[in-house]
């Protein structure tokens, strides 16, 4: 991110990227909640989660965080697995839900972006488009592939009791206690990156060939 000693390119950065993380993490919790609700759990829904508004999904420190770090997050939908007809199983699909939405999104947005500079650009404001489906593309790949870390509380380790066997899930319950505190302690040293950032380069790589194969 543009560093705050040039005010005005911070805040063109700032106003190229919100838009783009703003959808990112809404179109991912919108999933959560979506695929939980068709699961058998209305909590979403009750609590007004099911929604494409981005504002019932901003989470005030994970903004302030985004804004300081460039890193931000949402506030989780609520999913009762007590109300999903097959609990394990349909949690794991609600978990794998979100990082779905942003591969997709991701890719979509690749797509826009290529199109779109094929154009041209439009007239007059070609650039700061061109800026946020960049972005698009970026913070929703980088999303998708953060949250399939397998730690709790990460989408990732929802997935791990159904793929493990049963004997292992009190060890994952424990797991679950230490999470946020392992994951806060990635993300302030840095080794997030070091997941993400390879991954990240495989896949986009991947996305760019599968894009000019079909355009």
């Amino acid at each position: 991110m543009t560093g705050f000693g040039d005010p005005a390119a911070f805040i063109q950065s700032l106003l190229l990227k919100i838009p783009a993380l703003l959808f990112a993490v809404t179109i991912h919790e919108y999933a959560h909640g979506i695929v939980a609700d068709r699961l058998g759990d209305p909590t979403a829904r009750r609590m007004g989660r099911l929604t494409l508004n981005p504002l019932p999904h901003i989470d005030p420190f994970g903004a302030l965080a985004f804004v300081i770090a460039g890193f931000g997050w949402a506030k989780p939908v609520p999913v009762n697995a007590l109300n999903l007809r097959h609990p394990v199983r349909d949690m794991s699909l609600v978990a794998a839900a979100g990082p779905i939405s942003n591969f997709l999104v991701a890719f979509l947005g690749l797509i826009a972006l290529v199109l779109h500079r094929r154009m041209g650009g439009l007239p007059g404001i070609g650039e700061p488009v061109d800026g946020m489906l960049f972005y698009l593309f970026q913070f929703n790949l980088a999303l998708a592939i953060f949250n399939l870390i397998p730690l709790p509380p990460l989408d990732g380790g929802h997935f791990l009791p159904y793929l493990l066997p049963g004997a292992s899930w009190k060890t994952i319950h424990q797991l679950e206690q230490y999470g946020p505190m392992v994951l806060l302690l990635l993300v302030i040293t840095g080794a997030t990156g070091y997941i993400v950032g390879p991954v990240f380069a495989v896949v986009s790589g991947f996305y760019v060939w599968l894009v000019r194969l079909i355009l």
